[in-house]
């Protein structure tokens, strides 16, 4: 999820993070993610679409990204980390609220074939399908993504939004949230169980497959490609599970464009950093925001 953790199949497995291997992916020259502006007499408002977990040797900072770092004032995230202790204690809590189920176990809901590639896909935690078997779907596949990327080497703390937080803190600026984590993991403890199951089921079918994918993803969003960014965070997304789709993007880029609206009518240079697949595509925020008539400009 963003402060975990947005993208196609794989922003399913972590909100925009998924599986990958140490493969072939090489970044861009010139890396230029996206970013976009709105303006008005006396504020301006910098969107920046993030990757949340990269691999350490990954460039993307570029001259006009690094101006409008230094002209921003205030940073907006999905979920800040600054407290990290507090935040590992607020999610703990959560998960033991809306991540077990003692009273219906994964096991009673899997075929004897599929709780077979549920262990073995198990392995990249370091677990077995007997030790998730108290876990609900969405968390044993939360729980199997993550752990799988972060061991091909993909870091979380090498993620965009870490960096950019870090920047901000050398400044003595404190990130805002967009959201809670309370709300954040909703989006998948809200889900009916069925729909968990489904999601837990193409998790662990498509887990060895998904190296290329992400690899790929990661040098569309450097080079600043909206098009492959959308027809990969995005389409693939809407066309498999459209509920999902909506849960994970649709709803909550809604509220964020409310914040925003109440944002503009403040003074001076924001910069607010979510997930890539949140500001491209007809239900972006930055679409969002066309349709209620504030203009956006690409200036990278």
């Amino acid at each position: 999820m963003a402060g975990f953790a947005a993208w196609g199949r794989i922003l399913r497995s972590a909100l925009v993070a998924g599986l990958a291997t140490a493969s072939s992916w090489a970044a861009p020259a010139l890396a230029q993610p996206a970013l976009w502006a709105v303006k008005d007499a006396d504020s301006t408002i910098y969107f920046l679409g993030t990757i949340h977990l990269l691999r350490p040797e990954t460039q993307w900072r570029g001259e006009k990204l690094d101006a409008a770092l230094a002209e921003a004032s205030e940073l907006w995230l999905e979920l800040p980390s600054t407290n990290p202790e507090k935040m590992a204690g607020e999610m703990l809590a959560l998960v033991g609220r809306y991540g077990m189920s003692p009273r219906r176990r994964l096991s009673a809901d899997l075929t004897p074939e599929e709780l077979k590639t549920l262990d073995e896909a198990a392995k990249v935690s370091g677990m077995t399908a007997a030790q998730l078997d108290v876990f609900r779907p969405w968390f044993a596949a939360i729980t199997i993504s993550t752990s799988a990327i972060q061991a091909a080497g993909y870091d979380p703390t090498s993620g965009v939004d870490s960096k950019i937080e870090a920047i901000f803190g050398e400044r003595g600026i404190t990130p805002r949230g967009l959201e809670t984590a309370e709300q954040q993991i909703k989006v998948f403890a809200g889900m009916s169980r069925e729909d968990e199951l489904e999601y837990l089921r193409q998790t662990i079918a498509d887990y060895r497959e998904a190296s290329t994918e992400l690899d790929e993803m990661v040098a569309n969003w450097a080079a600043g490609d909206i098009a492959a960014m959308e027809e990969m965070f995005v389409e693939e997304m809407k066309e498999d599970d459209e509920a999902l789709y909506d849960a994970l993007l649709t709803n909550r880029n809604a509220n964020w464009v409310v914040q925003v609206e109440e944002m503009l009518k403040g003074k001076g240079v924001i910069l607010i950093a979510v997930g890539a697949g949140h500001l491209v595509g007809p239900d972006s925020v930055i679409a969002m925001l066309e349709a209620k008539g504030i203009k956006t400009e690409r200036v990278q």
